[in-house]
């Protein structure tokens, strides 16, 4: 019974008990929201967003933030889409090395910048947003890689199954989840990255290298960020330098504070993360059936986050009032 309890006191079970009374009162409105289609139509809106997520929660985690990673998104399609146009022998699977290996070495100069000079990571990522949207520009001339220069083995992968009828994008984005959990939670580095974001003054005493670390975080965030980037390619079939990205890190920050990843560090789990991917891509698809503007999504991101929050705000309020009165007693 004790177990039980602590499972249902827990920020996932919360999330999950959200997303059914979401589903629910969406279905009581338009039943056809409760089928197997518009399951598969929220997992489809979920891949990039998980995948962004699980980088953007390692960085949260160590108490930075990364507005740049929808810039690093487009720049890493574009330069890929760029490649298989004007090479378009080349074995597509390279793709995946070029768009990560780009959105890693971006993501590491983040870091470098966040370190060497000593800035805030929202400064210096807001910085960087720009610079690589310019970039994004200049390269392609701003002109949109068509539909016809993206190798369809590499569409197929949005399209294709290896079971169940679900597409690879949906099983590499829950691969990756995965993949982050056992980083996180078998690896020393994987705790190391808490143990800063909780501490950042003690870490280093505690053997934490906290430039290592910082470097690490912001390299796999630009590494997912490019991994996204030719997934985004592969899901919607062309890159354009001016949306491909556009307002992917706000959809990124909400579900991971939705997940119950601190935004003063420290704090957060994977399920958590994948929990609040889940809840926003049932909120995408219930807009259109309801009736609503797409334009309206962008709001409701920002309220979203907003009174994320303020739960996190509450609840961490709620602990030290709690340690307060232990230490009373």
């Amino acid at each position: 019974m004790t177990a039980l309890r602590s499972i249902l006191l827990r920020r996932e079970a919360g999330i999950a008990v959200m997303i059914v009374l979401f589903c629910l009162a969406v279905g009581t409105q338009k039943p056809q929201f409760l089928t197997l289609d518009s399951l598969r139509i929220i997992l489809l809106l979920t891949p990039l967003i998980m995948i962004g997520a699980m980088g953007q929660m390692l960085v949260i985690v160590a108490r930075h933030v990364d507005l740049s990673i929808g810039s690093m998104l487009g720049f890493s399609a574009m330069v890929t889409g760029m490649m298989f146009k004007f090479y378009p022998e080349i074995w597509w699977p390279v793709g995946f090395v070029v768009s990560i290996g780009i959105g890693g070495a971006l993501g590491l100069l983040n870091g470098a910048l966040v370190t060497v000079f000593r800035l805030p990571a929202i400064i210096v990522t807001l910085g960087t947003l720009n610079l690589y949207r310019g970039l994004t520009y200049i390269v392609s001339n701003a002109k949109q890689i068509d539909r016809q220069f993206v190798p369809s083995a590499l569409k197929s992968l949005s399209q294709t199954s290896p079971m169940l009828g679900i597409p690879w994008i949906i099983f590499i984005s829950f691969g990756i989840a995965v993949l982050t959990w056992l980083f996180v939670m078998h690896t020393r580095v994987g705790r190391q990255i808490f143990a800063l974001g909780s501490n950042p003054v003690a870490a280093p005493l505690r053997g934490v290298d906290v430039t290592k670390v910082t470097l690490l975080v912001f390299a796999i965030s630009g590494a997912l960020s490019g991994l996204a980037g030719i997934l985004y390619a592969s899901r919607w079939g062309f890159v354009n330098p001016s949306n491909t990205g556009s307002g992917f890190e706000f959809q990124v920050i909400a579900a991971v504070v939705i997940g119950g990843v601190s935004i003063n560090g420290g704090v957060g789990t994977v399920l958590g993360t994948v929990l609040g991917v889940l809840l926003l891509g049932c909120v995408s698809a219930a807009l259109p059936l309801l009736g609503i503007p797409g334009t309206t999504q962008s709001a409701i991101y920002g309220a979203v986050i907003l009174i994320a929050l303020l739960i996190d705000r509450t609840v961490r309020q709620q602990g030290v009032k709690s340690l307060s009165m232990r230490a009373r007693a």
